[in-house]
């Protein structure tokens, strides 16, 4: 427990040397898993985030997942996830808008700003080798998911030339897109304490790098059915095609894991 103590301490000490640059937000989670033999495991996640350093409900989200045991070290998965997201979308004036030929703004100044909560659908499909090597074990997970975001439409948007909303509805076209999630993992078991300390490099692939996460953490293990699990996570945004880019990010996440 000392240890797991100590490593919440230097979690926190990092988040709060860096969020002060970029965004924070923290990150919670609930899952539920059931075994049904030696191959075939299902789980039931709920997940809450929050960002504008911890400030606004980014997102809250329900999934289900099913893997199934191929081999000693393959294992494949499937899995659907419902998100309801908290969008800011903003609009950008661009070359050829009357203001923009006038000079009343410039090329890239804020338009107009939507604010509203929306769903999405998202889909994955993952193999996961690992290999133990005593008690470190090294896993890679090539995830391919897909998410598909439905049309809305927006009551009214915020202008900013006009500094109010606008009152004229908007709508947002749906849209699908594919990503593929590659995760290189190291994890070290120290079974006379419960503990798992692990760290991970994730990069989410979509033609181009869109974001790098980085992740340290452990997990220690109450009994054979409960589980408590500490991360700090740092996201690296390269590029991103939903909206505007995001700010790069550091994420305290805490998860609890329940076995029956």
């Amino acid at each position: 427990m000392k240890k797991l103590f100590s490593i919440v301490a230097f979690l926190a000490f990092a988040t709060a040397g860096y969020a002060q640059s970029d965004d924070f937000g923290i990150w919670t989670s609930f899952e539920a898993q059931k075994k049904i033999n030696k191959k075939v495991n299902i789980s039931l996640e709920g997940e809450l985030r929050t960002r504008d350093n911890v400030s606004t409900n980014d997102r809250w989200s329900i999934g289900l997942d099913a893997s199934y045991k191929l081999t000693k070290w393959l294992k494949a998965s499937v899995g659907y996830t419902f998100l309801y997201d908290n969008n800011e979308r903003i609009s950008y004036y661009e070359v050829g808008d009357k203001k923009v030929e006038s000079g009343a703004v410039n090329a890239g100044d804020p338009k107009k700003r939507a604010e509203y909560w929306a769903p999405r659908h998202r889909f994955h499909v993952s193999l996961t080798a690992s290999q133990s090597f005593g008690n470190l074990e090294v896993s890679l997970r090539e995830r391919w998911q897909y998410t598909y975001r439905p049309e809305k439409t927006v009551s009214q948007r915020w202008s900013y030339w006009d500094e109010e909303w606008d009152g004229e509805e908007h709508s947002y076209r749906g849209k699908g897109k594919n990503v593929l999630r590659s995760r290189l993992q190291l994890e070290y078991k120290l079974k006379s304490l419960g503990l798992t300390p692990y760290a991970s490099v994730e990069l989410s692939n979509a033609w181009d790098v869109e974001k790098i996460r980085y992740t340290i953490g452990a997990d220690y293990k109450i009994t054979k059915q409960h589980a408590f699990g500490l991360f700090y996570r740092y996201q690296d945004i390269r590029s991103d095609d939903d909206f505007e880019t995001e700010p790069n990010m550091h994420i305290l996440g805490v998860d609890y894991k329940f076995k029956f």
